[in-house]
Parts: C-alpha cells; sequence; structure tokens
C-alpha cells in the first residue's frame, strides 16, 4: 500500500506538536485554574456529555465569580480561537496522507463515501467552534441565551462524537497499512 499524498511527516508532526502545546496552553493556563477557583471542572471536558441542568448550574456559578467567568472568556478567546482550527487541520492531513478512500477499505468507495470521511475532520471543527460560541452565548446576558443553553449540551456530543469516529478511522485504518503487504 503506497502512501496517499506528498504531505510531509513533518507538517503532520508540527500541527501534531501545536496542538499539544495549545492544549497544555489551556489546560494549564485555564481548566487547572478554573476547577481551583470554582472547584468545578469547564464543561469543554466532560467527554460523557451533560445536560441542561449542568449549564444552568454553570451560569449560576459563573453570576457569582467575577473570576471564574474572566477565566471562560479569556479562554474562548485565547487558545480556544485556534485549537480547533489546528486539530481539524491535523485530523485531515492525517487521513489525507493515509492514502485514497478505496485503499482503506480495500475496494474502491462509492466518491460521496470517499467525500464523506474527508468532512470528518470539517465537522469536528465546525462542531467544536459550535460549542465555543453557545458557551460564549449561554453564559452571558445576551437575548438568544435560552437558546444557546438548550444547544450546548448538543454542540459538546457533536464535538466528542465526530472527534471520537475520526481518532477510530484513524486507527483502523493506521492498523490496516501496518498489516497489509509492502510494496516495493
Amino acid at each position: 500500500m503506497k502512501a496517499g499524498s506528498g504531505i510531509p511527516v513533518w507538517i503532520v508532526a508540527l500541527l501534531a506538536a501545536l496542538c499539544l502545546i495549545v492544549l497544555a496552553w489551556t489546560t494549564f493556563g485555564f481548566v487547572v485554574p478554573f476547577k481551583h477557583e470554582t472547584g468545578q471542572a469547564v464543561l469543554d471536558t466532560y467527554f460523557a456529555g451533560y445536560d441542561e441542568s449542568a449549564v444552568f448550574h454553570m451560569q449560576k456559578l459563573l453570576d457569582e465569580n467575577e473570576t471564574a467567568t474572566k477565566l471562560l472568556r479569556a479562554m474562548y478567546f485565547g487558545p480556544e480561537l485556534i485549537f480547533p482550527a489546528l486539530l481539524t487541520a491535523l485530523l485531515f492531513f492525517v487521513f489525507v496522507a493515509l492514502g485514497p478512500v478505496g485503499s482503506w477499505f480495500g475496494r474502491s468507495a462509492h466518491p460521496l463515501v470517499a467525500k464523506a470521511i474527508y468532512l470528518l475532520p470539517f465537522i469536528y471543527g465546525i462542531a467544536d467552534y459550535a460549542e465555543n460560541i453557545s458557551s460564549l452565548i449561554a453564559f452571558g446576558d445576551g437575548a438568544s441565551t435560552h437558546l444557546a443553553t438548550h444547544l450546548l449540551p448538543w454542540m459538546t456530543r457533536l464535538k466528542f462524537a465526530s472527534l471520537a469516529i475520526c481518532v477510530i478511522v484513524i486507527a483502523r485504518l493506521a492498523i490496516a497499512r501496518w498489516l497489509s503487504p509492502r510494496e516495493d
């Protein structure tokens, strides 16, 4: 099986390193201090999801704690502006580097399936930005707070579900590539 693109490995490695740096910035610069300040984790880190009652609880917590509100806003206007784009690019480049979709499954795939597979990283990126925007609105004072409160748990679920699907597809493809006979 041949590599799928001319994307150099160093570009993928650089994107992975940048993702780790920004993730560390988010974690140690905002998530940990937020937990220290409030005793509660940022909703963005609830991998299993949460419901509207958690959003209402967070709204109450932020109304009572100005420092936590500033930390959360700084996180969304800092590392959370660039992390989804970096991770989306990394996931997409990994998909491209793994080769054409037909080689992934051992047969030629329908063109729509191929396009859908390549869209998975972008679904993650859009969902992550939508979650961030919903958080800013839900924890603000705007007229759309109620709608954002209802959308926020769904955006988080969509973000983590699409990310999980990307990781599973990448793992499957990497294993298939590793197990396949090498062509010289």
